[in-house]
């Protein structure tokens, strides 16, 4: 059974959507890794919200949604939440999703000692600095939280970053309508 489209007619290919919330952008690279199947992809799929085509925001649902990154700030929370109202199936895709990844080191300190030790007391500052207190500023969180821990996920893609044969396979599982068994190769980090 293949996904349904969230369009209107049953012609309409599935709608895929990404976000990157705090991380470094690596899961977004390793589906552009997905080398010539990029081709296929753009058949399978119409990309709406992502980072790819810098559309901002959904003026319809999507049927695959992919999320990347942690969430280290007030705008990470809305962002994820506003994806989540519009993604029929969502993915929590590399370790910063689903657990904080390198982000959530910062967890093992307070927030006010690590802005200080960034801020303060950073060693690349000449005469100390002053932690940024700015209207336009997201407001930092306590600590990072996956995206799990802010709203419902449907499937996880562990990695760091997954592959993008990984991210190629969960990928035309779900467009198949079949739940995504990712062989242990596809798996394996190094």
């Amino acid at each position: 059974m293949k996904v349904p489209s969230a369009e209107s007619h049953a012609s309409a290919k599935p709608r895929l959507a990404t976000c990157s919330l705090t991380g470094c952008f690596g899961c977004h690279m390793s589906l552009l890794d997905i080398d010539e199947r990029i081709l296929e992809l753009i058949d399978l799929v119409d990309l709406d919200v992502s980072p790819f085509d810098d559309k901002k925001s959904f003026d319809r649902p999507v049927d695959v949604g992919f999320v990347e990154g942690g969430c280290s700030n007030e705008y990470n929370v809305k962002e994820l939440i506003e994806f989540r109202k519009h993604c029929r199936i969502l993915v929590s895709v590399g370790a910063c999703a689903i657990n904080g990844g390198v982000p959530a080191m910062r967890n093992t300190v307070g927030l006010r000692e690590c802005l200080e030790a960034v801020y303060l007391h950073g060693v690349s500052l000449e005469g100390g600095g002053m932690i940024p207190n700015d209207e336009d500023l997201p407001l930092l969180l306590d600590r990072v939280y996956p995206s799990h821990e802010v709203v419902k996920i449907d499937y996880f893609l562990p990695g760091c970053p997954p592959s993008g044969d990984a991210i190629w396979a969960a990928l035309k599982a779900l467009l198949t309508g079949t739940e995504p068994a990712l062989s242990y190769q596809l798996l394996k980090y190094e």
